[in-house]
């Protein structure tokens, strides 16, 4: 890995008059010669777009799978985990905001092309790799060369990503993608446009196309901010969308809000706030759901849905012990969804 200073020319974008529509996602950005889009590493260089932030990691973390939040896949396994700077969207409670609200250039990157970071992965002997930090939407065309690459050597890829994804791009972007956890910022049309700088619509969209379209394996996770999106209505009714249209199998994660960036005055989540959120879910047919961001051990451990025997029982982001005999419940044969191996 070493400095780089190639540029690669983007995917997803059309002449329009004297500037270059990003199509990439629903903002569509329209970008004049020499500026960037909105998630600042994707920018009109001579009348052609760029991804800047293509071959230009962050950094690379291994964490826990449970960490991403994948509960149902690959369970206890690592993952190389890495992000590049930017992102599409405009979220005030960013709580990785030093690099998705960082421009290419400030930040340390250094140049992985994507058979690096496949070796990498080789070399660790980890399962998968992740695209996560900020939003691995705005780096499209390095997701699906490294995800391509490591299909080939039998590495699994995942997105950690918040969803907002143009329709004909998500299905190049998706076409290598084994998992998914999909950041559900809330249910309130009003939450997204005021806190996010983006649309409900759009995501609910994505969810439904992974879903029911692709073999990518989903979970979901919100986090639940004071007095934003934590009223049990619109808990409820996220809950009701998610069964309707997704079913019960899909594992949610309530997570605690902590206060960063723009939204600093704002008190943490209350423990018992993700408790009741969780129960709620279960209660009303979700048959895998996760309190995350708090130590809450039966909130972090997959249940049988069937017999309520503890199948795989976690510590923070730590699993301490598996009761499956491959993905059935060891108890009473219940077959458990997820990947698992």
């Amino acid at each position: 890995m070493q400095k780089e200073n190639h540029l690669y020319e983007a995917k997803w974008w059309r002449q329009e008059k004297n500037k270059i529509l990003c199509t990439l996602c629903p903002r569509y950005c329209t970008i004049g010669e020499g500026q960037n889009g909105f998630c600042f590493i994707r920018k009109n260089i001579g009348g052609k777009l760029y991804s800047l932030g293509y071959g230009r990691p962050t950094g690379f973390a291994i964490d826990p799978i449970e960490k991403k939040p994948l509960n149902h896949f690959l369970p206890g396994s690592n993952i190389l985990s890495f992000g590049t700077a930017g992102c599409n969207l405009g979220c005030k409670f960013c709580q990785n905001w030093t690099m998705s609200k960082a421009r290419i250039d400030d930040r340390n990157s250094f140049y992985a092309s994507p058979e690096d970071v496949v070796q990498l992965t080789k070399k660790q002997k980890f399962p998968s790799i992740a695209f996560t930090y900020n939003d691995p939407t705005i780096f499209g065309e390095y997701v699906i060369d490294i995800s391509k690459i490591a299909r080939e050597e039998k590495i699994k890829s995942v997105m950690v990503t918040a969803g907002y994804i143009d329709k004909q791009a998500r299905k190049d972007v998706y076409k290598y993608i084994d998992a998914a956890n999909v950041d559900l910022k809330a249910f309130s049309e009003t939450f997204y446009h005021k806190l996010t700088f983006s649309h409900l619509d759009n995501i609910l969209d994505t969810l439904l196309w992974l879903k029911n379209e692709t073999d990518v394996w989903l979970e979901i996770t919100t986090l639940l901010i004071p007095g934003e999106n934590d009223s049990p209505d619109e808990i409820k009714r996220m809950i009701d969308w998610i069964l309707t249209n997704l079913g019960d199998a899909v594992p949610l994660h309530f997570t605690a809000f902590h206060p960063d960036f723009k939204m600093l005055h704002k008190q943490r989540t209350p423990a018992e706030t993700l408790f009741s959120a969780r129960r709620m879910a279960l209660q009303s047919g979700i048959k895998y759901c996760y309190t995350g961001n708090v130590h809450h051990p039966d909130g972090q451990t997959t249940f049988c849905p069937k017999c309520k025997t503890n199948l795989i029982v976690r510590d923070w982001h730590t699993v301490l012990h598996t009761n499956l005999n491959g993905n059935k419940c060891i108890n009473c044969g219940e077959e458990i969804d997820g990947i698992f191996c």
